[in-house]
């Protein structure tokens, strides 16, 4: 167990985000442990990149003096692996709404998926979903999605290294993607649908790697509570 004066020194922290949880509820309960653990009003806690409350994985979080090294650990390429449901779209891109349309899929094969994930290879042109945090006016624009609000949103420049179709059982599509900090693998998603000539959404999603850092070397949130001898939480 590290020291109090460690975790201010500076400390980088890989956790499993859990499904449903929000990036910040993750900063917010491990901070708290620490406040707790050593008696203290407060320590600097940051994540280097949010992740979705429908996504899992891997988030690095700073303590101390390491979260002015957050910016470093966003800015590097990160690897996800997740699924694409074809035949029908949400207006989240993502399982956060429910489907509004429908579309044919009877003229996709497994060779037009796989021969498709070719158009999102190397640096592409990507409009983020409305269902996301960018902020527009003041307001993040999931706020003025959840209003009812529609807004124009431009596209920016992303780079997709790698597209793998891990496996299809259709009407899901199983993918590995590595790609540039800025990409939103919902828009993928939506885009990769289009591109079939119908439609689809992201139906779950998996944070890998982040730069060297990977999934496999994190700990749950349970687990960290337990090296403090605190009782773990219920799914």
């Amino acid at each position: 167990m590290k020291t109090l004066e460690e975790y201010k020194e500076g400390q980088v922290l890989l956790v499993d985000k859990p499904l449903h949880w929000t990036s910040f509820q993750v900063v917010n309960k491990l901070r708290w442990v620490i406040k707790q653990q050593f008696g203290i009003k407060n320590i600097k806690v940051g994540h280097a990149g949010t992740l979705d409350p429908l996504a899992t994985g891997l988030l690095i979080l700073c303590t101390g003096k390491f979260t002015k090294q957050i910016e470093t650990y966003q800015a590097q390429h990160k690897e996800y692996t997740g699924t694409i449901t074809l035949g029908g779209t949400t207006p989240s891109y993502d399982l956060e709404t429910e489907v509004d349309e429908t579309y044919p899929t009877d003229h996709i094969t497994e060779g037009m998926i796989r021969e498709t994930t070719k158009q999102f290879v190397g640096e592409i042109d990507q409009k983020p979903p409305i269902f996301s945090a960018i902020k527009k006016e003041g307001k993040r624009l999931y706020e003025l999605a959840r209003e009812g609000k529609t807004t124009e949103i431009k596209s920016r420049k992303i780079t997709v290294s790698e597209f793998e179709i891990t496996s299809i059982d259709f009407p899901k599509v199983h993918f590995r993607v590595a790609c540039s900090k800025g990409t939103y693998i919902r828009s993928l998603a939506f885009d990769f649908g289009l591109a079939l000539k119908s439609g689809s959404h992201l139906s779950a999603l998996r944070r890998t790697k982040i730069g060297e850092f990977k999934v496999d070397d994190a700990v749950s949130v349970n687990q960290f509570l337990e090296d403090f001898g605190l009782a773990p939480i219920d799914d």
